[in-house]
């Protein structure tokens, strides 16, 4: 029962890592680049839906309102400021995004402080699921469904919609999408926010079970990493695949080697590099 419950556990943990790297992989497939202040969203959503449920908001009014939050601001983000950068070398992403992350968590201490705070799932999920022996938080039982509904939902919108037909040709050729007459500008700001909105989301759905404190961006942003690299870089199937492996392998360290917990995804992310430099579905 044990393994079983951490099993569990690591299907939650590896969606979320999914949601937060999907956004990331979406970015750099259209735009080419690395958004190293994606863990920065990721703290935003989770300290956003915070202070809402603290306000008197529900937690299900919360959920969506972070994540479009979030999404707003990145998009306000991209057009003022990243935009200018996109064909500067990469070193000039890091630089900026780096910086952007910087200043976000340290506004993040200003207004909530440096320490972390806990937040109480909602109370229609409060309690557990139990099945003969086995006994499992609802609340986490509803993140496991809910991002898995979320992961087909957006797999529909990419490979079944005429938006994901723009955006996907827009990444293989956006000359050719300019040509058409398509606003370039206006769907690099769009996939940006819905990436931004993804890790804001899943920074919404991680506070219930991590609570939330100023430094849970940098952790997040090194799972993102290591997922997208494990999964391929630009591939969907790729990071929900890795994002899955991931969360269960570190669940289930957390019980056999809970030292080597983290230490054996980045073991995990190094094996494959060198046997896989692609990534598992990676095209490039």
């Amino acid at each position: 029962m044990t393994y079983l419950f951490q099993i569990l556990n690591g299907i939650g943990l590896g969606m979320l890592y999914f949601l937060l790297a999907v956004g990331l992989s979406i970015i750099f497939g259209l735009l080419q680049f690395v958004n190293f202040a994606h863990g920065a969203f990721y703290l935003l959503g989770a300290y956003l839906a915070y202070e809402m449920v603290e306000r008197g908001a529900s937690f299900w009014v919360a959920l969506p309102l972070a994540a479009l939050a979030v999404a707003s601001l990145a998009a306000l983000t991209e057009a003022v400021l990243l935009r200018r950068i996109y064909k500067l070398p990469h070193t000039f992403h890091i630089l900026v995004t780096v910086g952007l992350a910087l200043v976000v968590q340290e506004l993040v201490i200003i207004v909530w402080g440096p320490l972390g705070a806990n937040l109480a799932p909602p109370d229609a999920l409060s309690g557990v699921v139990i099945l003969g022996d086995f006994v499992y938080p609802e609340y986490r039982l509803f993140v496991i469904l809910f991002t898995a509904f979320l992961a087909a939902a957006l797999w529909w919108l990419l490979e079944g919609t005429r938006l994901g037909a723009i955006v996907r040709a827009g990444s293989e050729s956006p000359d050719d999408m300019a040509l058409l007459g398509y606003d370039t500008m206006r769907i690099n700001t769009a996939v940006f926010a819905l990436g931004a909105g993804l890790a804001g989301l899943a920074g919404a759905l991680a506070a219930p079970i991590r609570g939330v404190e100023p430094f849970m961006g940098v952790e997040a942003l090194g799972i993102a990493f290591v997922v997208v690299v494990i999964g391929g870089m630009g591939s969907y199937a790729g990071a929900l695949a890795a994002g899955l492996v991931v969360g269960i392998a570190q669940s289930l360290m957390a019980t056999l080697w809970p030292e080597g917990a983290r230490l054996v995804i980045y073991l995990g992310m190094a094996g494959i590099i060198v046997v896989m430099p692609r990534g598992l579905f990676g095209r490039a």
